[in-house]
């Protein structure tokens, strides 16, 4: 069963800084792995106006259980103010694949 799974999705302003920190969750078991694509432009609204950006976006695959634990890892060392760390659910998927993202993580 996937439903337990998730993608992590994390944006950040720096390369090097999500790639760290991907790294530090995947060493921590909170991740089994990440993908880090740089660059990505972001259009978005903030403090009224509308502004464009190159990011960093990250996307690893976890455990749902694991999503707060890599939220609140995330949010104090991150350099925005208002982080962009989200989650989707996989429903589905190659089976051998989505057993080695529960062996490579932590069940919490």
């Amino acid at each position: 069963m996937s439903d337990e799974l998730c993608e992590v999705v994390i944006t950040a302003p720096d390369r090097s800084w999500l790639v760290e920190t991907c790294r530090q969750l995947v060493e921590a078991k909170l991740a089994s792995s990440a993908h880090v694509v740089h660059p990505v432009t972001s259009i978005y609204r903030w403090d009224g106006r509308v502004h464009e950006a190159i990011e960093a976006r990250a996307f690893l695959r976890s455990r749902r259980a694991s999503v707060d634990e890599i939220v609140a890892y995330v949010i104090p060392r991150h350099p925005y103010d208002v982080p962009n760390v989200t989650a989707t659910a996989i429903v589905g998927g190659n089976p051998s694949y989505l057993q080695w993202v529960r062996d490579a993580t932590v069940e919490v």
